[in-house]
């Protein structure tokens, strides 16, 4: 990491000036590291407030409030067998209580601070640039709001419109892009105009920065160690963390949980409409969050051992399934307790795709009651309310026998279809895929490429935490707030 002193100077005095501290990438990981000072002061301040002390709630671990709270041991769902109908344990790690109510404020984090604290990023003259296909410009935006620096999200214009109100709020300058969930070669075409034609402008691009996967394995891959190693009965086993590729940053959780369980599957999972790993496919879908029509620089395919691809309709049939009055109440018939029923709301639309996944595979591998299978709940239903009623205009009103309908086709019919487990020439083939993304559109180079299948190199990747956190120790000691 190369430091640039001067740079460094500017930041040090704009943030001494905001009173700005930094986490570290280790207080995120475990709260209980953070000073009493900033516990106490974190007390008056709400989840989402424009604070930059809720750098500090960049964390799976706060509790669940949206004002006032600190933190527990983190939140998650355990998926009852009534449910998904496999014997396996499936549990989900609840990303609604992050700032932002989605867990990308940390890949946001992860990208940015590296780069502050070695003077690669000045936030009194430069602005950053979020190119994202939802949840992660606006935590770009969020965590620029705490800075106090101006952020630049860019998304497809065919997302839900809760997202541009939101960034527009923030005071983000909104850039969309043509197209749907998919067109993430629109979103890097506008990136490359802006660096042409604004030169004050730093990309922040999370397909391609380190920093994203590095939050993820340490922060998201530790969490679910730690729960495991809490709910897990004698004789049990991880056996399967399920991810949706998206940016590639959260299913490199599956990197560090490989470090502890060497038998552990990582499901890489997309839509069926844009089948890009299952068969080099491509389309639409509707399932916001995970971009594609390419590999992200930053995924560890390598790593990868199963590619599943959910139907975009099941997980808008599902959505309504787990919202509607009628709904919920034919899932309390079918023997749901009404308190985890209550909790289906935590569900936003990737997150429902993740679950069904996790299902897909218990089924593929035949899991049994000694299996635990991870996966994110990446966002909650709070981030999808326009989409909900156009569901409801689309389709009309919900009633029991469309919940019948659905519960019997998207839920009791899940199956193991439309997966692949990947050999090591799968792996290859995925990995070459790159190629024609990064090599010839976006100026990497073959040395670049053939580096990321070493897999020495993942190891010293993931290994730059503890370098990052000495600077932003070294940083918060500058700004002379250090010991607040």
């Amino acid at each position: 990491m190369q430091m640039n002193e001067r740079v460094l100077d500017e930041a040090v005095a704009r943030c001494r000036e905001r009173g700005i501290v930094l986490p570290t990438f280790a207080q995120q990981r475990d709260p209980s590291l953070i000073p009493d000072s900033i516990t106490t002061r974190l007390r008056q301040v709400g989840l989402w407030d424009v604070d930059p002390l809720n750098l500090f709630r960049i964390t799976w671990k706060n509790e669940p409030v949206e004002s006032g709270g600190l933190f527990g041991d983190g939140n998650w769902v355990e998926f009852p067998s009534a449910l998904t109908g496999v014997d396996a344990r499936i549990v989900g790690l609840v990303g609604k209580w992050f700032p932002t109510g989605a867990h990308k404020v940390g890949a946001g984090f992860g990208c940015l601070v590296p780069r502050l604290v070695s003077g690669q990023f000045n936030p009194a003259t430069q602005k950053a640039v979020w190119p994202s296909t939802g949840n992660y410009c606006r935590g770009g935006a969020f965590d620029c709001a705490l800075l106090g620096c101006h952020a630049i999200g860019i998304l497809p214009e065919e997302m839900s419109r809760e997202r541009f109100e939101w960034l527009r709020d923030i005071g983000a300058e909104v850039i969309a892009t043509p197209g749907c969930e998919s067109n993430v070669k629109e979103i890097y075409d506008k990136c490359w105009e802006i660096r042409r034609t604004r030169p004050d402008c730093v990309i922040f691009n999370q397909f391609e920065e380190f920093g994203n996967a590095v939050w993820h394995y340490h922060t998201t891959g530790s969490m679910i160690e730690e729960v495991f190693q809490r709910i897990a009965r004698p004789g049990e086993r991880l056996a399967a963390y399920v991810s949706a590729t998206g940016s590639g940053g959260t299913i490199a959780a599956g990197d560090f949980l490989r470090t502890n369980h060497a038998d552990l599957r990582v499901v890489a999972v997309e839509a069926l409409q844009c089948p890009t790993l299952l068969a080099c496919g491509f389309g639409g879908h509707r399932i916001e969050g995970i971009g594609d029509k390419h590999v992200p620089w930053i995924h560890n395919v390598r790593n990868t051992d199963v590619v599943c691809a959910v139907d975009d309709e099941q997980c808008m049939a599902l959505l309504r399934l787990f919202n509607e009055p009628q709904g919920r109440t034919l899932l309390e018939q079918e023997g749901l307790a009404s308190s985890f029923v209550e909790q289906l709301p935590l569900l936003g639309i990737s997150s429902i795709c993740n679950v069904v996944a996790a299902v897909k595979t218990a089924r593929m591998f035949q899991l049994d009651g000694r299996d635990v299978i991870f996966t994110p709940l990446t966002d909650s239903m709070d981030l999808y309310a326009s989409r909900f009623e156009e569901q409801r205009k689309l389709h009309g009103p919900y009633d029991a026998m469309t919940a019948a309908r659905h519960f019997g086709r998207y839920i009791e019919g899940i199956a193991a279809d439309n997966m692949t487990e990947l050999t090591y020439a799968d792996r290859k083939r995925l990995h070459n895929f790159k190629y024609y993304t990064w090599v010839e559109q976006q100026q990497r180079t073959v040395d670049d490429l053939n580096r990321l299948w070493d897999p020495d190199f993942w190891t010293e990747t993931f290994a730059q935490v503890t370098e990052w956190d000495r600077l932003i120790e070294a940083f918060n000691q500058r700004t002379g707030l250090g010991s607040q």
